[in-house]
């Protein structure tokens, strides 16, 4: 058995994380990957703290299993003949470069398709194609700034603030992933490929005001933006007599068992109460009230105590406790690797699971061009002629 994607062949020309994350996660389904690198490689080869050997970051590592590595310089013709030449014998092209750039160098979707025409194109852009910022470049930050991520933090807090992760990468890479998925669909009934476009910036538009458009949705609005609930400050992990607990009473059976947990059965009464539409029209009063109580017990109690009423509730995990939380350990989520450059690495699973099999071979997170000549001699290469690619400069690879 193998993974869904099992066949299906991808030239990766994506670097740093929103790239990375959607050639990855096809790469974990079973498809093979070769990431094109240039010269220099991918910027997070060195970006990340943390590594052992230069151009190895653990951030590149985590990001990058499953791939194989050619390492062209596109400026040179040469380099550029052997990325056609990858082209012309895969289903799919992925690349994050703005497209002006990429269709100076000869690799938008009209120049590609002419040699291949059952190629997926998908581009992943920071904006869309036709709107005005549709040349600028941005990372997740800028991403995160102009899509409301940062505002929700200032409704909530009275500050501005960043998720303390490129949060905006990870979603739009996933949601690359899935738009190649139902392109290879309609390809297989049609036989036909196409490009696919996938903006960060109308994405992530998307995915904060699918939550907090609220009233707004209605023309004209019935009241405000925002989720009241999801904005209040308390909406946190509280305090416990010895640490942080987060709980979720949501619907009545849930909230008036919590109110019986904690020795206040009479709120179920309580017209701020007493429903799910009063709970969120009354969010800071509700969390308040949690707040007290919380603080009266410690965190294992408040488990004990709220589990025996199948209240949803969870202990507080530090980054570090993550490593280390039993459930995930049972899962065998944290994964020991013998890397051949690196030694001894720890990475995460692939968390999702299909009944059909998975990926049989796992690769190693690739060094810059370590796979140059064995996929250059399987697009049709003879090992002579990878060696004058290397000596002009045009390819590398890397050192034994």
């Amino acid at each position: 058995m193998s993974g869904p994607l099992a066949g299906v062949r991808v030239v990766d020309l994506t670097s740093v994380v929103v790239g990375p994350i959607c050639t990855r996660s096809l790469a974990d389904q079973g498809a093979e990957v070769v990431k094109v690198e240039p010269p220099g490689g991918d910027l997070l080869r060195n970006l990340a703290q943390g590594s052992r050997n230069a151009g190895m970051s653990g951030k590149f590592i985590q990001f990058n299993r499953n791939k194989r590595s050619v390492c062209l310089d596109l400026k040179r013709l040469e380099g550029m003949a052997a990325m056609r030449r990858l082209v012309e014998g895969a289903d799919v092209f992925v690349s994050n470069i703005r497209p002006s750039a990429l269709a100076r160098l000869g690799l938008d979707h009209e120049a590609l398709a002419a040699v291949n025409p059952r190629l997926i194109h998908c581009s992943i852009l920071a904006f869309g194609s036709g709107g005005r910022y549709a040349e600028r470049p941005a990372y997740d930050p800028i991403i995160q700034s102009l899509s409301g991520v940062a505002a929700t933090f200032e409704r909530a807090t009275g500050e501005p603030r960043f998720v303390p992760m490129v949060m905006t990468d990870h979603i739009t890479g996933l949601i690359a992933a899935q738009c190649i998925g139902f392109a290879l669909y309609r390809r297989e009934r049609t036989g036909i490929g196409e490009a696919v476009e996938v903006p960060m910036f109308e994405n992530m538009a998307s995915f904060v005001m699918s939550e907090h458009m609220s009233a707004a949705t209605f023309d004209p609005p019935v009241g405000p933006t925002g989720d009241n609930r999801i904005l209040s400050p308390e909406y946190r992990p509280m305090a416990t007599k010895d640490g942080y607990i987060t709980v979720g009473p949501n619907t009545n059976a849930q909230a008036f068992g919590f109110f019986d947990a904690i020795g206040r059965p009479e709120m179920r009464d309580d017209p701020r109460f007493c429903s799910a539409s009063a709970r969120t029209t009354n969010a800071a009063a509700y969390f308040r009230l949690r707040m007290e109580a919380l603080r009266e017990r410690t965190t294992a109690e408040w488990l004990e105590v709220l589990s025996a009423r199948d209240i949803p509730c969870a202990h507080y995990n530090t980054l570090e406790d993550l490593m280390e939380d039993p459930h995930l350990a049972d899962r065998g989520f944290f994964q020991a690797e013998d890397h051949p450059s690196e030694g001894r690495l720890r990475r995460t699973a692939v968390p999702n699971h299909f009944g059909g099999g998975r990926r049989e071979e796992e690769l190693h997170a690739p060094r810059l061009g370590e796979h140059t000549r064995e996929v250059l001699r399987q697009a049709g290469y003879e090992d002579s002629e990878v060696d004058r690619l290397i000596e002009a400069g045009a390819a590398q690879e890397a050192a034994c």
